[in-house]
C-alpha cells in the first residue's frame, strides 16, 4: 500500500482534531441528527450550551467544511455537509491502513482450484459449515442446516467449491437479500474454509471468484455481514473490493449474548 501523501494527512489532521473536544461532537451531531438547518439558537438549546459557546463550536467546525452556514435576516441557519458523512469514515479508512483494495489479482495461490459445487459436495459443504459454527465467529446458526434449506436459500449460479490438492477444502455461496424486484442485484455471500486448510489462500480464490461471477451475472452489490472479532474475514473481504458500510450494534442474540456485526458490501464498477 502506498504511504499517505503529506497533503491528505495535513488535512485528516486538521478533521480529526476539530473533534478532539467532545462538546463539538455533540454539537456536529445534533446538526447532522436534524432534518432541517436548524438555527444557532436552537442549536445550542438542544445541546445544553450557551449561545456564545454554540457560535464557537459552529465555527470551527464550519471552518474545516463539517457544517455549512446561511444567514436569514438576524437568523444563522446551520446544516451539515453530507459530502463529511462519506469523507470523514473514508480518512479514518485510509489513516487505518483499511481501505479497500482494487478489484485486481488478489495474490491467490496456483495450487488452489475453484470450481461450481455439485450435488455430491453437500456432505463436505455441511462438514466445512459445521466447523465454522465451531469458531463462534462465523455465523448465528448454532446448527448446520439442513441440504434442502441451503439449497432454498442459495442462488444456483453461485455456488462454488475450492479444491487444494484434489480436496474440497471451501466453499462459497451467494443467497438474495429480499425476493422484491428492486432488491434483484443485491445479494449476500458467505465464504467457508475447512479448519485444516486455513491460512492458505482458499478463501480468496473462494471471493475472487464469487465477486467476479456476482459482476458477470449483473449483481450490482454482494453485502457481508461479520462479527467484529473475525479479523481475517473483514481482512479478506477488503482485499476483493468490499468497504464496511457501518456496524449493527447487539443485532442479535448467539448463545444467549448479544453480538454485533460490521456490514460490508461490494459495488459493481460495471453495473452503478
Amino acid at each position: 500500500m502506498a504511504g499517505l501523501d503529506d497533503t491528505s494527512a495535513e488535512t485528516f489532521a486538521h478533521w480529526f482534531a476539530c473533534l478532539a473536544d467532545p462538546t463539538r461532537v455533540k454539537v456536529l451531531h445534533a446538526v447532522a441528527a436534524s432534518p432541517v438547518p436548524i438555527t444557532v439558537g436552537a442549536l445550542a438549546v438542544d445541546v445544553g450550551i450557551s449561545q456564545p459557546t454554540c457560535s464557537h463550536h459552529i465555527r470551527k467546525l464550519a471552518d474545516v467544511g463539517f457544517v455549512l452556514l446561511r444567514r436569514e435576516g438576524t437568523q444563522t441557519f446551520v446544516s451539515v455537509n453530507d459530502a463529511c458523512c462519506v469523507g470523514l469514515p473514508h480518512a479514518a479508512e485510509v489513516v487505518m491502513g483499511a481501505l479497500a483494495a482494487p478489484n485486481g489479482p488478489m495474490g491467490i495461490p496456483d495450487d488452489v482450484t475453484v470450481r461450481a459445487m455439485q450435488d455430491d459436495d453437500w456432505p463436505v459443504v455441511r462438514r466445512i459449515f459445521g466447523e465454522g459454527i465451531a469458531t463462534g465467529m462465523a455465523t448465528f446458526e448454532s446448527k448446520v442446516p439442513s441440504r434442502e434449506s441451503l439449497d432454498r436459500k442459495w442462488l444456483k449460479e453461485h455456488r462454488w467449491m475450492a479444491e487444494l490438492d484434489g480436496e474440497a477444502v471451501g466453499w462459497a455461496a451467494l443467497a438474495p437479500v429480499s425476493s422484491r424486484a428492486a432488491y434483484a442485484g443485491v445479494a449476500e455471500n458467505s465464504v467457508y474454509v475447512a479448519e485444516s486448510a486455513r491460512g492458505r489462500g482458499i478463501g480468496k480464490a473462494l471471493i475472487d471468484r464469487q465477486v467476479r461471477a456476482a459482476d458477470d451475472d449483473g449483481l450490482w452489490t454482494v453485502q457481508a455481514a461479520i462479527f467484529p472479532e473475525n479479523k481475517g474475514s473483514i481482512s479478506l473481504h477488503r482485499s476483493a473490493g468490499f468497504r464496511v458500510v457501518g456496524v449493527r450494534d447487539r443485532i442479535a442474540r448467539l448463545d444467549g449474548a448479544w453480538r454485533d456485526t460490521v456490514l460490508m458490501e461490494r459495488r459493481s464498477a460495471t453495473c452503478c
